[in-house]
């Protein structure tokens, strides 16, 4: 057998992957059709936080996970993962009383263990006009709490740089052709550089985000995959128009966007979008543009905003298929594995930036059966993550 595992995706779930499984003594082989972090994990919304608006669709143990997570990542990562203020206006037309606000960000503080990053405020009036213009006109009240920041395609190849220290292999340009199952493992076929490479493995791990569905299509027989629905979140990058950082509510349907400051620019997101389209095709629609454009000059109104002077980039979200709207849809990870008892295919889809190396260790632990006895080497709650 070449490999214990080999990891089909290199953003930052299969890099997340990669590294448990290096740091648990497996051998392990990353391939990646593109480059490391250059397509899911490099358009999201820059956050490492711990889902704030998850706690109206109950999902309080995500929210945990996810602030423990983004404790840890504080400390592991200091130089790509650092706290910012984020500012909650409440108005007498938000759809989320003071009352609610504060219940839910002292849940946060809760759910955290009373973590000091969770600590929060509130501004007092004579504190607001600070705050970049904002509209005072019905202004009820605004929250300050913390959330981090980072840069995902770095934080991304930190991991998978972590990983190859462990001993992890790691394939660019790497584009699977087909996979057989046996009753032992998975043969593969990858193309690199015009050559036909083969390989055994005891564990295939699917961690091809929205392309997902394709590879395991490659895969003889192919397993079963749950219906899915991709979702598009899309961003714009525009002049650094405010200095503060926001938390707001669109007006129109209650979803949550973000105002961020972000490397010199002011990074405005997310939409949610039904995509039907082949993945690499995602890209900001014109009304999503103007949605997000909206929802900024509703707050800050003396901005002048001309579209053309937006950068734009879209990621997508796999998400269970449902006909309910994705912003109250579940953001738990999917795991789904071709045998129940000893896995030789493992999919992985969905999951969030912060929780990747949670995630990582589920996986880990869900294909065990199938591996054989190794020697950790690391514990990845201990490796600290280097820009």
């Amino acid at each position: 057998m070449d490999y214990d595992l080999t990891v089909i995706g290199a953003g930052i779930t299969g890099a997340g992957v990669a590294q448990a499984g290096a740091a648990a003594g497996y051998k392990v082989l990353l391939l990646e059709a593109g480059e490391v972090g250059h397509a899911t994990s490099s358009k999201s919304s820059k956050l490492i936080h711990g889902g704030l608006r998850y706690l109206e669709s109950a999902q309080l143990s995500l929210v945990r996970e996810s602030l423990h997570e983004r404790e840890l990542l504080l400390k592991l990562a200091p130089g790509l993962v650092k706290l910012a203020p984020l500012h909650i206006p409440v108005y007498e037309s938000s759809s989320r009383s003071r009352a609610t606000i504060f219940a839910g960000l002292s849940l946060y503080r809760l759910l955290s263990g009373w973590d000091p990053s969770t600590r929060f405020t509130q501004l007092k009036p004579s504190q607001w006009e600070a705050l970049d213009g904002i509209n005072t006109q019905g202004l009820r009240g605004v929250f300050r709490y913390y959330e981090a920041q980072t840069d995902d395609r770095q934080l991304t190849r930190a991991v998978v740089a972590s990983a190859c220290s462990l001993g992890a292999e790691l394939q660019t340009g790497a584009r699977l052709t087909s996979a057989a199952r046996h009753a032992f493992g998975c043969d593969l076929e990858y193309v690199k550089s015009s050559q036909h490479h083969h390989l055994r493995t005891r564990v295939l791990i699917n961690c091809a985000g929205p392309w997902a569905a394709q590879v395991n299509g490659l895969i003889d027989p192919a397993p079963e995959l749950p219906g899915i629905d991709l979702v598009q979140g899309s961003h714009l990058l525009l002049p650094p128009l405010l200095q503060h950082h926001y938390y707001l509510e669109s007006p129109t349907d209650g979803r949550a966007v973000f105002a961020l400051p972000w490397r010199g620019q002011l990074l405005v997101g997310t939409t949610e979008t039904p995509h039907t389209g082949a993945p690499e095709a995602a890209e900001c629609h014109p009304q999503e543009m103007h949605y997000l454009i909206n929802v900024l000059k509703h707050y800050f109104p003396q901005l002048h905003i001309l579209p053309s002077s937006a950068e734009t980039f879209a990621g997508l979200r796999v998400l269970p298929h449902s006909n309910a709207a994705a912003f109250g849809r579940s953001r738990e990870v999917m795991m789904i594995a071709d045998n129940q008892t000893t896995p030789r295919v493992l999919t992985v889809m969905g999951g969030k930036l912060t929780t990747y190396r949670a995630t990582a260790r589920q996986v880990i632990e869900r294909v065990y059966p199938s591996l054989p006895a190794a020697r950790g080497i690391a514990d990845t709650a201990q490796l600290p993550l280097s820009p």
